[in-house]
């Protein structure tokens, strides 16, 4: 397979050549994953002793799409009888799985005697267990690097900081902290120096992404009452009828065409359930030609009323991402904001405001590539509450500081 590198991936396999541990800021959608697994090939083809390599995701589902991509590229043809697959998590999958410490260990040390190489996928959840494993890792990737510093997963991240032979935190949003009972990607004992710090202007001048357009939708304030689902539902369709544009000049929509495939950040699981069961959002949809679909803990996976697995879910919509005639809307809270790959979303309606690494994350779903028509992906923020308005003010800051001024949405630990 012919890989062709950007020249920023170019600029991070180089830092990494150089040094053994360090920081990669790329904005999301910069095709980060490619440099891990470019990485890993490479050492792959010049160590011949057998290597132990670990990549950490912050979701099951998310290891399982790094896996693929991983292996699309390493071994596509799923026929290389010297590389060895794990996964440490408790998700199902097609390759040896297991988060037993003492099993994680014979399968990592018998590939090393045998001088063949090993990849262990996990997440920051079951990283601690080959912590437990006591196996020797030569380079650990931490994707969505920001999870790290969270109280239950930094342990881990610590000790492989201390013991592995190379280290890279892979991030968008890293995180800072600023007092000394909590830890920070700014602690370079354990997160080292920033490698490369790849600002998103270079990739939207370059093509690779696209630029956002913010578009607030003014919608009469609710005052002296509790907010409703049907207020939601209204809302919601009035935004969806409004933002129908491929072309947005000077914040105003021109509405000669609809949005297709539209990502709806909810504010609770509870204003899902009552979207969907209290209110007439299924039946407008389907009037409007729209399927839908929703993901969270609480309920599933559902698409179009009818309850499905997982797997199907993730079929489901990538197979209609791709498909140009295709309209459909995702709703959910927080489970596709990070990391996960969908093709076509046009569209981000935020119902909820959430912090720095939520708002930049979810805006790079729309951001991504797609038909030759899209030339950059719309944020809408609808504001008819004291919630709507502070998420309009959040939301349009993130861009300022990713899209105008170049740096990285950093979040701070205050406390």
């Amino acid at each position: 397979m012919t890989i062709t590198l950007r020249p920023h991936q170019e600029r991070i396999l180089d830092r990494m050549l150089a040094y053994n541990k360090g920081q990669v800021i790329v904005p999301t959608g910069g095709g980060k994953t490619l440099t891990m697994i470019v990485d890993t090939k490479r050492r792959h083809d010049v160590i011949n002793n057998g290597t132990t390599t670990v990549v950490v995701a912050p979701r099951i589902l998310l290891a399982e799409q790094l896996c693929s991509e991983f292996m699309e590229v390493i071994d596509p043809n799923n026929s290389d009888p010297y590389l060895h697959v794990m996964h440490v998590h408790s998700g199902e999958t097609h390759y040896t799985s297991t988060t037993n410490p003492e099993k994680i260990n014979v399968y990592a040390n018998c590939a090393r005697n045998m001088g063949e190489n090993c990849i262990i996928f996990t997440t920051y959840h079951s990283l601690h267990r080959i912590v437990e494993a006591d196996i020797e890792v030569n380079t650990i990737y931490f994707d969505e690097a920001h999870n790290s510093v969270q109280r239950n997963f930094f342990a881990a991240t610590e000790h492989f900081s201390g013991v592995s032979e190379r280290c890279y935190f892979y991030t968008a949003t890293p995180k800072h902290s600023l007092t000394v009972s909590k830890p920070g990607m700014n602690w370079g004992d354990v997160y080292g120096q920033v490698l490369v710090n790849v600002p998103a202007p270079e990739l939207v001048d370059g093509g690779y992404i696209l630029p956002p357009k913010v578009v607030v939708k003014q919608l009469p304030l609710i005052k002296g009452r509790k907010v409703m689902y049907a207020d939601d539902c209204d809302n919601l369709l009035e935004t969806l009828d409004n933002c129908k544009s491929v072309n947005v000049v000077d914040g105003l929509i021109d509405g000669s065409s609809n949005l297709n495939k539209v990502l709806i950040c909810a504010r609770t699981t509870k204003q899902i359930v009552n979207l969907l069961t209290h209110s007439d959002f299924c039946s407008e949809l389907y009037q409007r030609g729209y399927s839908w679909m929703t993901i969270t803990s609480k309920t599933g996976a559902i698409i179009d009323g009818k309850k499905v697995d997982r797997e199907e879910f993730f079929n489901t919509l990538n197979t209609w991402g791709k498909d140009d005639t295709k309209k459909f809307v995702v709703i959910h809270h927080s489970i596709l904001s990070e990391g996960i790959n969908v093709s076509g979303l046009e569209a981000v309606i935020f119902m909820r405001n959430m912090d720095y690494v939520g708002i930049s994350q979810s805006i790079g779903r729309v951001i991504r590539l797609g038909s030759t028509e899209k030339t950059f992906g719309l944020v809408c923020i609808p504001t008819y509450d004291t919630v709507g308005i502070s998420t309009a003010k959040k939301v349009q800051a993130v861009v300022d500081v990713v899209f105008n001024q170049g740096q990285p949405a950093i979040s701070e630990i205050r406390r």
